[in-house]
């Protein structure tokens, strides 16, 4: 069939998102209200200065605004504000299960305790499910800082392993190859934690690096990708592995936002995914994402419908949970 797409299904539609940043969750209003709690003096004062402030083309000069925004994050409590806040977004977006990063090495390096962060992020995880949203949360190394300081965070990670299910990469991939971390995750793999890697769009060998993390890191996820190499494709199709694409994030890259790449993945049969990246940064949380792809490129809602079914399919949840959330999406399906 074919019908116009509208905001109202695609936020209706039982989703999973799987590439979320927390730390690029925070909007204006939450930077502001933390900084004022925590007396941060910033220099934007109102919510129109920090979204001038959003000035960035490429990976390094969004990282260069990213960073210094997470200065207002302090307390336990400014932890949980920041997952709470976003976490009512993902039920108002009919997100039923999250997956989201973060970045303990940005807060640690600042004096902030593991702990503090992640019993914040936590809290409000445990809360969340008052809004029926089920979540977890991935714990990143930030590829851009020296291997041993994720060796030192894996360490200290590892007596709240039951807070979180995973790692992965992220921050700056230029001369920082998945390979360069493949210790810390072959050990953190020994210890029951899923894998996921950022890896990686428009970036010097992002072939070579993405056929490392498949072959020899043996990830389960990649984040965000669009693999354009036929033999690693058949490659991640053999594995299914599913593939995290975040189109609004992706335009800033590239103007199409890889968009007839992602629809060219799906028709072979890879399950690729829609996410939302750093929604409060690139102006659009999931739904937004999936509306945007829908628009302007004409999908059909049975493409958005298998979009959301390889998101379930590819999240770190068990047998049950997918059947239970693959009904409901078929449910949806069938009467929309």
């Amino acid at each position: 069939m074919t019908s116009v797409i509208t905001n109202e299904f695609t936020k209706e539609l039982p989703k999973c998102e799987l590439h979320v940043h927390i730390e690029g969750t925070i909007e204006p209003e939450l930077k502001l209200k933390l900084a004022q709690r925590n007396h941060i003096a910033l220099t934007e004062t109102t919510v129109e200065d920090i979204q001038k402030s959003y000035q960035f083309n490429d990976l390094a000069s969004f990282l260069a605004v990213y960073y210094p925004g997470m200065s207002v994050l302090i307390t336990e409590e400014d932890f949980y504000d920041l997952a709470f806040d976003y976490l009512q977004r993902a039920a108002e977006n009919n997100v039923r299960h999250v997956e989201i990063f973060f970045d303990p090495q940005a807060h640690t390096t600042r004096g902030i305790a593991f702990k503090t962060i992640i019993t914040g992020l936590h809290r409000a995880i445990v809360d969340a499910r008052a809004l029926n949203v089920d979540a977890a949360i991935i714990m990143c190394f930030l590829r851009d800082l020296p291997k041993e300081s994720a060796r030192q965070t894996l360490l200290e990670a590892l007596p709240y392993k039951d807070k979180f299910i995973g790692v992965g990469l992220d921050s700056d991939e230029h001369n920082n190859p998945p390979l360069k971390f493949a210790r810390q995750f072959e050990d953190a793999a020994a210890h029951g934690l899923h894998l996921t890697t950022h890896c990686d769009i428009n970036q010097k060998d992002s072939i070579d690096h993405i056929r490392q993390a498949l072959e020899i890191m043996e990830v389960e996820r990649l984040d965000p990708n669009i693999v354009e190499d036929p033999d690693l494709v058949n490659l991640v199709i053999k594995k299914g592995i599913g593939l995290t694409s975040c189109p609004l994030s992706n335009s800033f890259v590239t103007p199409d936002m890889k968009g007839k790449e992602l629809i060219d993945l799906l028709n072979q049969g890879v399950k690729i995914s829609i996410h939302s990246d750093d929604p409060a940064y690139f102006g659009g949380y999931i739904s937004d994402n999936y509306y945007k792809m829908a628009t302007d490129f004409n999908l059909s809602k049975e493409q958005l419908i298998q979009l959301a079914r390889n998101s379930f399919e590819s999240a770190w949840i068990s047998t049950e949970q997918k059947e239970l959330y693959l009904k409901e999406l078929d449910q949806y399906a069938a009467t929309n």
